[in-house]
């Protein structure tokens, strides 16, 4: 069994793919096979496996989740009580509690076994920059 905490930088809103840190700490292990698991922690990002080719992909997220849940300051938002630390932090909450914020990964051989064109992401949901930790645990 190994545990890590990942500490990911985020400048505002959008995708940070973390596959290759994560892939290096597995191979510095020495681990083969088994179940890698990550969790958050946090309650305004989510975890995402997503495709990491094509960047539009995730600017194509990050529009949808912006139009689908818009910041409170907008008036189909004026429902909402928890505004008093910004407009996007209740929104950050909603995008949160919709999207996962822990991941199983089977690794086989020291390596995630994903797709080819699949990545993991931290997706941020909040506009200021933050320091994301994840925890990780391997078994």
């Amino acid at each position: 069994m190994y545990q890590h905490e990942f500490s990911v930088t985020t400048d505002g809103p959008g995708l940070y793919e973390v596959t290759r840190p994560l892939c290096a700490w597995l191979k510095q292990t020495g681990a083969s096979s088994g179940l890698l698991t990550l969790f958050v922690r946090h309650t305004s990002c989510s975890l995402l496996i997503q495709e990491n080719a094509d960047p539009e992909v995730q600017g194509d997220l990050q529009a949808f989740f912006s139009r689908l849940v818009p910041p409170s300051s907008d008036p189909s938002m004026s429902y909402l009580r928890h505004t008093y630390e910004g407009p996007d932090d209740m929104p950050a909450h909603i995008k949160a509690a919709m999207m996962p914020v822990s991941l199983s990964i089977p690794v086989a051989d020291g390596v995630p076994v994903l797709g080819t064109w699949q990545g993991i992401y931290v997706f941020e949901h909040r506009e200021a920059a933050h320091q994301r930790r994840i925890f990780a645990h391997f078994n």
